[in-house]
C-alpha cells in the first residue's frame, strides 16, 4: 500500500513533525518542509542487520572476554541479544504504528510522562552526539596498521569530510552509504565465521597451534574474575548494540513502514544470533583471553581487536590488514548512523517545544540541517586525541554513551506496555493493530526486566571495579548516565510545572496524533493464539 494513498494517511500535528500539507486546516497556510521518506525496504533491512556493527563488536569485545571469559561474553552477549528482540518487536509494533519523527522519544511523552521522554530524548541524543568523535577516531587508529608514521588528526579530518558530503545528500545519502557498508560487513562477519571454524579445527598450516577445539574454555578457562567479571560484560554489550533501535526511527523517513518495519524487526534475529553471538563464540575459541593483547582492547583501540589478533595468531598473511580495512568502514558506517541518530532525535525533541526551535528547521529537501550542523561540531571533539589528556576526556564522554543505551530499551519496552494498556482502556482490539509484536506484551515485560537486571548488575561492577577498590571517579566513568538521565527528568518536571503528573493514566493517553489510519480490510486474519500454535506464530514473527 503506497504511503499517500486514500487508504492509508496520517492524523498529524505539529507536535510529531507531520503536519498536515495536503489538506485544509490551521497548518496549511504555509506549508512546511518535512522529512522527506526515501528510505526503502532494502535500507531499512540493512540498517536493522549491520546499521551498528562497529568498534563495539569487533574492538570492545576483546576486553569483555579479557575482564569475563569467552563463557561471560557468550552468556552477557546473549541476555542483551535477547533483550532487544523483545525490544525490538515492541518498537515495530509502535512504528507501525505511530511512524512520526523521534519515534521513541515520542512514545514515552505519549504512553510513560513527558518529562521522561525528555530525559529519554536528550539522553539518547546525547549519547550519538559524543560517540561521532570516538568512531571517527577509531578509523582513524585503524590507519596505523598501515601508515603509523602520519598523525592521526589527518584522518580524523579525512573522515570527517566525507560524513559532511554524506549528509549532504539527506537521508538518501545515509541509506545508501549504509546499505553498501552494512554489505561489506555482513559478508566479512560471515567470512571470519568460516575462517574460524577452520582455524579450531586446525584446517590451517601456518598455525602451530594446530586442533584447537575448545581448549581455551578450559585453560585459561571460560569465566575469569568470577561474577564482577560477568557483570562487566553489559556496558560492553550495550555499546556493541546499540543502534539497533534505528530502525524505529528512522520509521519517520521510510517510504512504506507498514510493509519494510515489520521485516526489518525480523531481521534483529539474525543480526543477534549470527552476526554477535556466533562470531563471538568463535572468538572465544581462537584467542586465548588471558592474552596481554586484550588488555588494550577498549576504547577507541583498534589495534587491540580481537577478530584481527585471531586471524594475527593464525600466521596468515594478509588477511589481517584487509579486516582491519573491514573495521574501518564499520566504524564509519557507525560514525554515519550517529549522526542519523542524534539529528533526526533533537529535531524531533526541538519541533515538540523540549529544545531550541531553530534545531527544529527543516530545509526544502528535508534535512534538519540545523541539527546536522550540532552533530558535525560535536565531531570536531576528535582532535582531542591530539591533546596529551585526549583519552582521558573520551573516558568520560563515552560513559555517556554505554550505560544510556539500558535506558532508552527500558523505556521502549515500558512505552509498549503502557500502550497496550491505553490501548485496550480506549476500548480498541488488538485486531486493529497493523502489526502486533511476536512475543506480545509479556515480551516487554521481560524486555524491561532484563534491561534493569542489566542496570543492577553495571551499577555493582561500578561501585566494586573488576581488578581494583571502590571509587567515585571509577563508579562515574561507567555509570555517568543514571544521574544525567535523573537530572534531566527532574529539570523538566520543574520546568513545566509537573505537567501530566507522574504519569500517563492509559484513558487519557492520546492515540489518535500521528497514527497512521489504515484499511485493514485486505488483511489476512489473525489465527486463534493456542498453546499449540504458539511456536508457529512466534517463528512467523522471526523469519
Amino acid at each position: 500500500m503506497d504511503y499517500g494513498s486514500k487508504e492509508e494517511k496520517y492524523i498529524s500535528d505539529e507536535s510529531v513533525g507531520h503536519p498536515p500539507v495536503n489538506e485544509v486546516g490551521e497548518h496549511d497556510v504555509v506549508a512546511k518542509p518535512l522529512l522527506v521518506r526515501e528510505l526503502k525496504g532494502r535500507h531499512m533491512q540493512m540498517i536493522a542487520i549491520g546499521g551498528s556493527i562497529g568498534a563495539g563488536l569487533f574492538v570492545g569485545s576483546g576486553g569483555a572476554f579479557s575482564n569475563g571469559g569467552p563463557g561471560s561474553v557468550l552468556i552477557g552477549f546473549m541476555i542483551v541479544g535477547l533483550m532487544l528482540l523483545f525490544t525490538v518487536q515492541a518498537l515495530g509494533e509502535l512504528a507501525v504504528l505511530y511512524p512520526v519523527n523521534g519515534a521513541f522519544f515520542q512514545y514515552a511523552v505519549r504512553f510513560i510522562d513527558p518529562a521522561w521522554g525528555f530525559a529519554m530524548g536528550w539522553d539518547y541524543a546525547l549519547g550519538w552526539l559524543t560517540v561521532l568523535p570516538f568512531e571517527i577516531t577509531a578509523a582513524g587508529i585503524t590507519i596505523d596498521f598501515w601508515r603509523a608514521d602520519l598523525n592521526i588528526g589527518i584522518w580524523i579530518a579525512v573522515f570527517l569530510t566525507l560524513l559532511v558530503v554524506i549528509q549532504v545528500f539527506g537521508v538518501r545519502g545515509y541509506g545508501e552509504v549504509e546499505f553498501a557498508l552494512s554489505c561489506i560487513k555482513i559478508v566479512a562477519v560471515s567470512g571470519f565465521i568460516i575462517l574460524g571454524v577452520v582455524i579450531d579445527c586446525g584446517g590451517v598450516k601456518t598455525d602451530p597451534r594446530g586442533y584447537i577445539g575448545a581448549h581455551y574454555w578450559h585453560d585459561p578457562g571460560a569465566f575469569r574474575n568470577g561474577f564482577k567479571g560477568f557483570c562487566s560484560v553489559f556496558v560492553t554489550a550495550a555499546f556493541a548494540f546499540g543502534g539497533t533501535e534505528l530502525v524505529g526511527l528512522a520509521a519517520a523517513e521510510a517510504a512504506n513502514p507498514r510493509k519494510s518495519l515489520p521485516t526489518a524487526t525480523k531481521q534483529v534475529f539474525w543480526r543477534i544470533t549470527f552476526f554477535y553471538v556466533v562470531s563471538l563464540f568463535i572468538v572465544g575459541l581462537i584467542v586465548p583471553s588471558d592474552s596481554d593483547t586484550l588488555l588494550g582492547s577498549s576504547g577507541a583501540n583498534t589495534k587491540a581487536s580481537p577478530f584481527v589478533y585471531a586471524i594475527e595468531l593464525a600466521g596468515i598473511k594478509g588477511l589481517p590488514s584487509v579486516f582491519n580495512a573491514v573495521i574501518t568502514i564499520s566504524v564509519l558506517s557507525v560514525a554515519n548512523s550517529c549522526t542519523f541518530g542524534s539529528t533526526r532525535t533533537i529535531q524531533a525533541l526541538a519541533a515538540a517545544g523540549m529544545a531550541p526551535k531553530f534545531l527544529a528547521v527543516i530545509d526544502k529537501k528535508g534535512r534538519p540541517i540545523a541539527c546536522i550542523i550540532l552533530q558535525l561540531l560535536f565531531g570536531l571533539l576528535a582532535f582531542i586525541n591530539e591533546a596529551s589528556v585526549g583519552s582521558t576526556v573520551f573516558t568520560w564522554l563515552l560513559s555517556l554513551s554505554g550505560l544510556s543505551y539500558f535506558f532508552v530499551w527500558g523505556s521502549i519496552c515500558l512505552s509498549h506496555i503502557r500502550f497496550r494498556a491505553g490501548w485496550k482502556a480506549q476500548g480498541h482490539s488488538l485486531q486493529e493493530l497493523p502489526y502486533q509484536a511476536s512475543f506480545g506484551v509479556v515480551g516487554s515485560y521481560l524486555g524491561f526486566s532484563l534491561n534493569c537486571i542489566a542496570l543492577i548488575a553495571t551499577f555493582y561492577v561500578s561501585l566494586y571495579p573488576v581488578g581494583g577498590s571502590p571509587s567515585a571517579e571509577t563508579f562515574f566513568e561507567t555509570y555517568l548516565a543514571a544521574p544525567i538521565v535523573i537530572a534531566l527528568y527532574v529539570f523538566w518536571k520543574i520546568y513545566s510545572r509537573g505537567d501530566g503528573g507522574l504519569f500517563r493514566r492509559a484513558r487519557d493517553m492520546d492515540l489518535m496524533t500521528g497514527m497512521r489510519a489504515l484499511d485493514l480490510g485486505d488483511q489476512e486474519p489473525e489465527p486463534v493464539k493456542t498453546l499449540l500454535n504458539f511456536p508457529v506464530r512466534v517463528a512467523r514473527g522471526l523469519f
